[in-house]
């Protein structure tokens, strides 16, 4: 193996964790605004 190969493999992990970074904050900040929301109603 060329150190190429732990290059790709060390992009890889960063883009899989910061796109599940990116949507679990996405999910939060929905219940967030849809809990925000319910209190204005209240």
């Amino acid at each position: 193996m060329t150190h190429w190969d732990y290059v790709t493999a060390a992009y890889a992990v960063t883009i899989i964790g910061t796109v599940g970074l990116a949507l679990a904050s996405y999910v939060a900040m929905r219940r967030a605004e849809a809990a925000a929301e319910e209190l204005k109603r209240k």
